[in-house]
């Protein structure tokens, strides 16, 4: 009873998977969506509660960031103890892994069809933790994207999911990050689609908005709804103001691209460092920073919330400035596993309202709003250090609840990006990354197209399997079946493939009664035989072309191990029906 039972469990769970490799399998993406929005709003509730609950009870006051208060001593000291801290710990159980955050997400989905292990789950988790808590200046954005985007990946590895559906998992899992990090699930959406999948389509919308909107339900329901950022009443002003918003936008590119030719320099610089030198380097780098200016410590939203209330004077927004960039530059460059999202965006704070104060001093009687400029500097120096000028956009429209900022922000955010990446031909911050660390990243149009279909949507299930030599009887028999295709086995292993007809047109063409005690040799009779290989039943038509490619063949068997030492043949699949499907 219980093996027919779990016989029909996986039946099930087969049709499923094959209807699951199809691009437009909405409803059941749908499902696994909002369950991934919930495991990955559950994550990252977790991490929040644990980092904001410890510096709570460490922390003078009682405050989550207050490291102001700190002895000097202690400013310098605590860093440089997370940072040996995070280096022995990556030491021992890193097996090699120290690049991990949004680049590391984008790098798995370009190379590795967003497969994440639990391996590298528990070190960002750790990692970004004791970086946070120990006063680094590194966000936990870019952690928690790592962590929804792994249990959305690993989620799909469980269920042993075709890999263009973990593909849209782990998409799920970033958006869901992103709404519960700042209570905003449209940006979260925009972030996963622009920076993650690379792609616009109804099957990846649906799924990845659900997962955000659940995400965010997880983390209002225990948090509250209170948003990351205490955004003042905005006095947007008038069209006179355009020029000064476009030279804001200028600015913030110029900084976003020293931001980061900061970055990728030191990596590159420190790369063949030992890691714990590397980590702990920079916790006594952040620690005499934060020595002088004790803001720069942890990821600062105290700091950037006293900027949009222009409550910081023009001399210390200036230090601020500075002291920022190089402890970030310090952090993250030399290996801390934090965020640089949070980062930029109070850049970005302190840049805008340090904008708009020397502004006011300029012209006198105008009145500028600090914390309108500062919004605009945060979409500005987000969009252009991410290259994702969209996401940045919509985070400042849920952030402010004011639809009167697009049109100064699209400005804003344009104009940084377009100064970053064409006048000074900076890449996003992320892709500079891993490119220091020695990789690359590849999302080209088409390799998108085919990472998105699984090979058991392609797939040709109308063949038989059949040895290399056969009777006239039963090679009769076998066309009985009426297959389209003969998948032939010399040995043990498949070792062509060939179209039925081609058994068809021999026979019609031979003698029936003198060739009656004659063997049918397949592989010696006319017709044309393809070379074959194995793929794969959860791999995508990317996978499939590079196994194509690879191998030197023409056409793949598509299985899956059913049982230990017993694997089962789904399917075949050609490189023209491969090549058909991305082109129509």
């Amino acid at each position: 009873m219980r093996g027919t039972i779990r016989n029909r469990l996986s039946d099930l769970l087969d049709r499923q998977r094959l209807r699951l490799a199809h691009p437009d399998a909405l409803l059941q993406l749908a499902l696994l969506g909002l369950l991934t929005g919930l495991l990955a709003g559950v994550v990252i509730l977790l991490f929040r509660l644990a980092v904001e609950g410890t510096q709570a009870r460490f922390l003078p006051g009682g405050g989550p960031e207050n490291y102001e208060m700190l002895p000097l001593w202690l400013r310098v000291l605590l860093p440089t103890l997370g940072g040996a801290a995070i280096g022995l710990f990556f030491y021992r159980f890193s097996a090699g892994l120290h690049l991990l955050g949004v680049a590391r997400v984008m790098e798995r989905m370009s190379y590795h069809q967003g497969y994440l292990t639990l391996r590298g789950f528990f070190l960002q988790f750790v990692g970004a933790a004791v970086a946070i808590i120990s006063g680094h200046s590194v966000g936990r954005e870019g952690p928690h994207v790592y962590l929804g985007a792994a249990s959305g990946s690993l989620l799909g590895q469980y269920l042993k999911l075709p890999n263009n559906c973990i593909r849209t998992l782990v998409g799920c899992g970033a958006a869901a990050a992103i709404a519960a990090s700042f209570n905003t699930p449209l940006a979260g959406v925009i972030f996963a689609l622009e920076l993650v999948m690379m792609e616009y389509t109804l099957a990846s919308f649906i799924p990845v908005m659900l997962a955000a909107a659940s995400a965010n339900a997880v983390s209002v329901m225990v948090l509250g709804s209170e948003p990351a950022f205490q955004i003042p009443e905005l006095h947007l002003g008038s069209l006179k103001e355009m020029p000064l918003v476009m030279l804001l936008g200028v600015i913030a590119g110029m900084l976003s691209a020293l931001f980061i030719h900061l970055m990728q320099g030191l990596s590159q610089r420190v790369r063949k460092w030992p890691f714990w030198w590397r980590t702990s380097g920079a916790g006594l780098a952040v620690g005499m920073l934060a020595a002088v200016v004790p803001e720069v410590m942890g990821i600062g939203y105290d700091t950037v919330n006293n900027a949009l209330l222009g409550e910081i004077g023009i001399a210390v927004l200036a230090v601020l400035l500075l002291f920022k960039l190089l402890a970030t530059t310090a952090s993250v460059g030399m290996g801390i596993p934090g965020g640089m999202i949070g980062p930029a965006l109070f850049l970005g704070a302190v840049l805008g309202s340090l904008f708009a104060q020397l502004a006011n001093l300029a012209f006198p009687g105008a009145a500028f709003d600090s914390g309108f400029y500062a919004v605009l500097g945060m979409g500005a120096m987000m969009g252009a250090s991410l290259q994702a000028p969209l996401a940045a956009l919509t985070a400042m429209v849920e952030l402010t609840y004011s639809p009167q900022i697009i049109m100064p922000g699209m400005l804003a955010v344009v104009i940084a990006g377009l100064t970053a990446s064409e006048l000074f031909g900076k890449e996003s911050i992320f892709s500079a990354v891993l490119k220091a660390a020695g990789m690359d990243y590849n999302a080209d149009p088409v390799t998108q197209a085919l990472r998105r279909i699984g090979v058991a949507s392609v797939m040709q299930r109308n063949f038989v399997r059949t040895g290399a030599s056969l009777s006239r009887v039963d090679a009769a028999e076998l066309l009985g079946k009426e297959p389209e295709w003969l998948l032939v086995y010399p040995l043990d292993e498949p070792a062509a493939l060939m179209q039925a007809v081609d058994l068809v047109r021999y026979l019609q063409d031979t003698d029936a009664e003198s060739a009656l005690d004659s063997p049918v040799d397949l592989m010696a009779i006319p017709g044309r035989r393809l070379e074959v290989a194995a793929v794969n039943l959860q791999a995508n038509l990317q996978e499939a072309l590079e196994i194509l490619d690879r191998k030197g063949v023409d056409a793949l068997y598509v299985e899956r191990m059913a049982l230990p030492g017993v694997r089962r043949i789904f399917g075949v699949l050609t490189r023209h029906s491969v090549e058909t499907a991305y082109r129509f």
